[in-house]
């Protein structure tokens, strides 16, 4: 069971407060390109941003609007289009996938024995990608229809079915055949009709089909080992778009999320979204989560969230969904080594520290009362000293300390009350740190803060650090 605080508009509204903040930061620090980045509430966009470049070669701004290839988050798409199905009574999720593709049985694939089910778990014992996938460095064309009948003819069931979860590329392409044998048009148009054009999501595509390349953000290489970064063409994904073909962006990722929450029934029934949620497999290795019929599934402090990532040659994108609080949200980057996962389940975790503060405000009545949240409001910024830096953030109507370099924000935040206008005690945190002390705000004429002494090094709003060239004693920022 969840132990997630409950949601509102007022903590959501903090939250996106400071993601507008700490999406930034957080690219800057990792010097990724670029990162687009949305959060949903109830039914409507809170947060749209965009931040960083979107091709490096130029340096020309990343936007909302350009277009990333979601990769894996193809794969919802395909298992939904099969539980639509199913719901229809056009399919069932037992079926074999020799009952509908005909040629498993021709290349004489065990394969054809394994379950829709199990391929939509990743517990069919597939290959995940076949004995080579240089495909995934562009060494090669992505695999057409040819391609995938080969893979699977050069002994593609690696595993007996339902013996661990074991993640396949292989497996979903085949599934998006299924789906081309159901419905009797192809994937990309059946996806495109019964799930893309009803929900509107006018910035999402099955593949790189006629697109303007023009309209992607540029897709760049790892820094591995110092490496600089390179630019990476755009491809199709051919025969296997449904499991990797999609292409999106963060606001359209959210919308596709809020349709798939408790009691909206655009797409298909409450039944037919919990049994894609059921959990199928623990994933092994640490911090994985666990996965249902089509859905990643993690728990983040309590709060159960689903979703998807993708990985793509230059982009990686994830997608975090609460069905029952109405939350989502969306982050894709253009880099391979991009930090979308971290970013998103910091989004949730911020949001998440802003409820349970506003819950403890609630309480305890200890919360800022409206007298001193014009003064509360005048303290928050982003402080640096040689040591690193400190966002002092309003979440919940109390004073927190975060870090905003740091994969998790909320792991070793601080919490601040209001002594008087310009100073805050430093009421909780690591034994390590302050606790007890006091942090003092000088401000400026125009109330701006200048400095900040008191506890620790002094520090200066992040814009006004100057760093010498080499710090010698006695020099001052």
């Amino acid at each position: 069971m969840s132990d997630a605080p409950t949601l509102d508009a007022a903590v959501v509204a903090d939250a996106a407060a400071y993601l507008r903040s700490w999406w930034p930061a957080r690219r800057a620090h990792t010097r990724t390109p670029g990162v687009q980045a949305a959060l949903w509430f109830e039914d409507q966009l809170v947060l749209s941003l965009a931040d960083g470049v979107a091709h490096l070669d130029v340096a020309d701004p990343l936007t909302p609007a350009h277009l990333f290839r979601v990769a894996s988050h193809s794969k919802t798409f395909t298992a939904a289009a099969l539980h639509r199905l199913h719901e229809q009574g056009r399919v069932r999720l037992d079926d074999t996938l020799g009952r509908w593709i005909g040629w498993l049985a021709e290349v004489e694939s065990p394969l054809a024995d394994r379950t829709i089910a199990e391929v939509l778990g990743h517990g069919a014992g597939i290959t995940r990608d076949g004995r080579a996938a240089d495909h995934w460095q562009l060494h090669e064309p992505f695999l057409d229809a040819d391609g995938l009948r080969r893979v699977v003819a050069d002994g593609a069931d690696v595993t007996p079915a339902n013996v661990r979860f074991k993640y396949s590329n292989i497996g979903y392409s085949l599934l998006g055949q299924v789906v081309e044998a159901v419905a009797g048009v192809s994937w990309r148009d059946h996806v495109r009709t019964e799930l893309i054009e009803p929900l509107g999501l006018r910035s999402t595509f099955t593949d790189l089909g006629e697109l303007d390349p023009d309209r992607f953000a540029g897709a760049h290489s790892s820094q591995a080992l110092g490496a600089d970064r390179v630019w990476i063409d755009q491809v199709d994904a051919e025969a296997m778009s449904s499991a990797t073909g999609v292409v999106s962006t963060a606001s359209d990722l959210c919308r596709w999320a809020s349709a798939h929450f408790d009691g909206d029934e655009r797409l298909m029934s409450d039944d037919s979204k919990r049994r894609m949620r059921h959990r199928a497999w623990t994933v092994e290795g640490k911090g994985e989560g666990d996965y249902g019929l089509g859905w990643a599934i993690n728990d983040l402090g309590g709060r159960t969230v689903y979703g998807h990532g993708g990985g793509w040659p230059g982009h990686i994108t994830r997608t975090m969904f609460d069905p029952s609080a109405r939350l989502a949200v969306a982050v894709a980057t253009n880099s391979i080594d991009g930090p979308a996962l971290e970013m998103a389940g910091g989004a949730i975790r911020l949001v998440d520290l802003a409820a349970r503060n506003a819950a403890r405000a609630a309480a305890d009545g200890n919360g800022l009362g409206a007298d001193w949240r014009v003064a509360a409001e005048a303290v928050c910024g982003r402080y640096a000293s040689l040591w690193g830096v400190l966002d002092v953030a309003l979440l919940g109507g109390r004073l927190v300390g975060l870090s905003p370099t740091v994969a998790d924000p909320t792991a070793l935040h601080v919490e601040y009350s209001m002594v008087d206008d310009t100073t805050l005690r430093i009421e909780s945190g690591s034994g390590y740190g302050s606790v007890g002390e006091e942090l003092r705000f000088e401000l400026a004429g125009d109330g701006r803060v200048q400095r900040v002494t008191g506890a620790g090094p002094t520090l200066v709003p992040l814009a006004d650090l100057d760093l010498p060239d080499r710090v010698r004693l006695g020099w001052t920022s």
